[in-house]
């Protein structure tokens, strides 16, 4: 049987594609161990999917002053140490990382014992583990077509259930009468979505104003329906979506940051979009994000600055289903629908390499 570790926390985004892929491979037989913080929020939804979690704490460095610095050479020989005592205990035939600072010991130490490390990137722009575990690894497994002569395009893995939907031609043209809009905040919500979407509801007149299911995260719940409460709006208000696939299939337009793995599932499903990068995201990657749809007209995008609600109620006046479906049909074409599959068939090809 073969054995697959592979490193992913801290965020939905490093995490949900990898459990994409250890559920593909537990299915072809494989053993599949997981390293992770038991701390954040890999610590309660990996074990929810049947993965047992190999505790790791390490903790990322970038930013965060020059204490921190001075102690990185004895965080890292700590690190290496625990490293090695895990690779030897689980035996690995493929390690697999998915971004972020808890792959890098891990991934650092099977390059150095010739265990093969593949590592995937989500994001249009390389974060720096990946940056650095690129030359050790096997392949370089990439969301988004990335300039470097070792990456391999395979995309980001979603949910099964996502794929065997509708097209947007069929689901677009039985609609008729208001526009269905979702606002997406993600796990933590997004307060320049809240506070903006329902003041500029507020001036379009109630006879043209779309239907809107507004997600914000537990955080946030109570406040966001204050905002609608004060703006006279009537919104559907959720702290988390359960069930993504219907609300996408029902969605006319989506208004959300530009997240990967978000990206990754309007794709799949094929809707139109309005984005809002994340501002302070490292190295802009949202930006980045963003920029692959709009270039492929299956998106568009705006600057949170001038994310204003006189900008948000003038553009939703303006859109109508025809083009919106056409931004969908467009996203539905850059999806990758088989990239569990792919990078599970990688997996298998660099035991046998």
């Amino acid at each position: 049987m073969a054995k697959i570790l592979i490193m992913a926390g801290g965020t939905g985004g490093h995490i949900m594609p990898g459990l994409a892929i250890a559920k593909a491979l537990r299915s072809k037989g494989w053993e599949v161990s997981w390293l992770g913080n038991p701390e954040r929020m890999e610590g309660s939804l990996v074990p929810a999917h049947g993965f047992e979690i190999t505790p790791f704490y390490f903790n990322g460095v970038r930013g965060k002053g020059i204490a921190t610095l001075l102690k990185l050479p004895f965080v890292l020989i700590a690190a290496f140490i625990r490293a090695r005592k895990i690779l030897k205990t689980i035996k690995p035939d493929v390690v697999l990382g998915m971004g972020g600072y808890i792959s890098f010991p891990v991934g650092m130490m099977a390059g150095w014992q010739g265990i093969p490390l593949l590592i995937h990137e989500q994001n249009a722009v390389m974060g720096t583990a990946n940056r650095i575990l690129a030359k050790r690894a096997k392949k370089v497994l990439c969301g988004f077509p990335l300039p470097l002569p070792e990456a391999v395009y395979v995309g980001n893995p979603v949910r099964e259930e996502l794929m065997d939907v509708d097209s947007p031609e069929q689901r677009y043209q039985q609609r008729t009468g208001k526009l269905n809009v979702l606002v997406v905040g993600g796990s933590l919500g997004a307060s320049a979505l809240n506070e903006t979407v329902p003041l500029a509801l507020k001036d379009i007149p109630e006879a043209e104003r779309p239907i809107v299911i507004h997600q914000a995260g537990k955080q946030h719940i109570e406040q966001l329906k204050q905002h609608y409460e004060q703006a006279g709006v009537t919104a559907e208000c959720l702290a988390f979506i359960d069930d993504m696939k219907t609300a996408l299939l029902k969605a006319d337009v989506v208004i959300c940051r530009a997240g990967a793995m978000s990206l990754a599932e309007i794709s799949c499903v094929g809707v139109a979009s309005l984005l809002v990068p994340l501002p302070n995201a490292i190295d802009d990657h949202q930006t980045k994000n963003a920029q692959y749809l709009v270039d492929a007209q299956a998106a568009q995008v705006i600057v949170q600055k001038d994310f204003t609600p006189e900008f948000l109620s003038n553009w939703l006046k303006c859109q109508d289903r025809d083009q919106l479906c056409m931004m969908a049909k467009n996203a539905r074409s850059m999806s990758r629908p088989r990239s569990t599959e792919e990078i599970a068939a990688i997996c298998q090809s660099v035991i046998k390499g």
